[in-house]
């Protein structure tokens, strides 16, 4: 599963509904809410595609 930082909780959680996106500078991301608070999280992946 992919972690990322909450900044409501202020901690790393493991993110939940994950979906991977491509942002408008072509670089991969990956996307999902917070399974404490419903937050949006994002985590932006290495590397362009």
């Amino acid at each position: 599963m992919a972690e990322a930082y909450c900044v409501k909780c202020k901690a790393k959680k493991e993110m939940a509904n994950v979906q991977e996106v491509t942002m408008k500078n072509g670089r991969s991301a990956m996307q999902g809410t917070c399974p404490s608070c419903g937050t949006k999280l994002f985590r932006i992946l290495g590397g362009k595609k």
